[in-house]
């Protein structure tokens, strides 16, 4: 059948899986369709808006029969937010289909035996569990159905998040069910007075505006800090919006801010100017403190880290004398976390500031068994710092979601550490790691962790051991 007398349309088609990006799955003879917000389960007739050879985009146009794990969406914003896509699914449901994801791309992509997996740790709390959300300004509100753009009484600007596939985009974002308080406050007051005091919004394609990001980031310690990032600003404006966040909201403890006038939105290379208090705020962890600066990576979920850091611990079963090698170690989360159970921790990390921030967090809790390098790690993890510093008994590696870079894996194949904790937030690219591996390494131990609620995403441990050691 050519693409072009491909049907646009389908009757009752039998929702069966669930896929990246949220959208259900279900067949048509022998083509399949990606459903928006479709649930597993679901019988439902769909309209295709989007062929390929052997597959095609689709929307519901009627829902036949609902799926028992279809539940209604709590936030306004479901289905035009980027964020929280499985809202429509209990959240049961949502913690079998991420285990089925991890079972999948383990047992298919890696061929490892998976019957052994532990059940999915599920989150405590499903709502109001980030510790960090970024806002981004705009003049080009996204405009819902019956909003004529042409309307010059509309007000266009929007505080919120980006729209699926438009960078140029904001959704105006009214209440967030990510981030406790003040988040939704203080966002919706900062938008009702920049608004009423004439501030522009930053205009993604011109490249102008005023007012650019906002970032909140809170702590258990009940700490916050709250950056806005702005533009083309004079130093009076600037002042005038701080002074008015600084009045209404006492309770923040770092406020700071950044002028940014790159084409990007990254503030990693840019100075930030503190208006009230320290430019760092306070995490705590079984104890341990982490100082987490505007630019500081901390996993985002903090309770849930908590866990994901007590069950790499464990997994590695320290008796407290090994050395562990701790690669990708960001802000030395990890390292930190585990340096009182061991000799000795060598962390590694790309990110330089993310280094010194590790230094920093070993400093404050007078760890002293830790040492920090930074550098590209397919670059650092050679022999001759292999030789210097001694084999390690442990490995843990928590990568980005692209995984190991397979000069890496080489790497710890060349090692030949005892163990290896796997530590990953993409089930797929980890089992092609553990697929190399195995010819040396055993899956002994696999637990996923739930750390984001209403999304796709699931992270996983695996504890690897080295088949002639034991």
């Amino acid at each position: 059948m050519s693409k072009a007398n491909k049907p646009k349309f389908f009757e009752n088609v039998q929702i069966i899986d669930i896929a990246e990006e949220g959208k259900g799955v279900g067949k048509a003879d022998d083509f399949v369709l990606f459903v928006d917000k479709a649930v597993p389960g679901d019988i439902a007739d769909v309209q295709v808006y989007r062929s390929k050879k052997n597959f095609g985009e689709g929307k519901i146009t009627e829902l036949k029969q609902a799926s028992e794990y279809r539940t209604t969406a709590f936030c306004e914003h479901f289905g035009t937010c980027g964020g929280c896509k499985w809202q429509h699914m209990t959240y049961e449901a949502q913690l079998k289909f991420k285990q089925k994801s991890v079972v999948d791309a383990l047992s298919r992509l890696a061929k490892i035996n998976v019957e052994g997996i532990m059940p999915i740790v599920p989150s405590p709390a499903d709502r109001y569990y980030r510790n960090k959300l970024e806002f981004t300004f705009s003049n080009k509100r996204w405009l819902y159905d019956g909003e004529n753009k042409e309307d010059g009484t509309l007000n266009m600007n929007a505080l919120g998040f980006h729209i699926p596939g438009r960078f140029d985009k904001i959704l105006d974002v009214n209440h967030c069910y990510l981030q406790a308080e003040p988040s939704n406050s203080l966002r919706n007051e900062i938008r009702d007075f920049t608004v009423q005091q004439g501030y522009t919004y930053y205009d993604l394609r011109n490249h102008s505006g005023m007012l650019r990001n906002l970032v909140v980031r809170t702590s258990s310690t009940g700490e916050i800090m709250v950056i806005v990032v702005f533009a083309y600003a004079e130093q009076s404006e600037i002042d005038k919006l701080m002074g008015h966040v600084d009045a209404r909201f006492p309770e923040i403890t770092s406020l700071l801010y950044i002028v940014n006038q790159k084409k990007n939105d990254t503030i990693f290379d840019q100075d930030v100017i503190a208006f009230k208090g320290p430019e760092y705020i306070h995490e705590e962890m079984n104890g341990i403190k982490f100082r987490i600066g505007p630019k500081s990576f901390y996993q985002t979920n903090s309770v849930q880290a908590l866990r994901l850091y007590e069950i790499t611990r464990d997994f590695a079963g320290f008796k407290g004398d090994e050395l562990v090698y701790d690669l990708y170690t960001g802000a030395g989360t990890i390292a930190n976390f585990v340096a009182g159970h061991v000799r000795e921790v060598v962390g590694v990390e790309y990110v330089p500031t993310a280094i010194e921030d590790a230094k920093v967090n070993s400093a404050i809790n007078n760890i002293t068994n830790t040492k920090f390098y930074a550098g590209d790690m397919k670059d650092v993890l050679v022999a001759d710092f292999v030789a210097e510093h001694g084999k390690p008994d442990v490995i843990i590696t928590d990568p980005p979601r692209a995984g190991m870079h397979p000069d890496v894996v080489a790497r710890l194949m060349e090692i030949e550490a005892p163990k290896i904790v796997y530590v990953s937030c993409n089930a797929a690219t980890q089992a092609r790691d553990l697929l190399v591996l195995k010819e040396k390494y055993d899956t002994v131990k696999i637990q996923p962790v739930d750390m984001f609620p209403h999304t796709q995403h699931v992270e996983n441990v695996v504890l690897l051991v080295l088949r002639d050691w034991r």
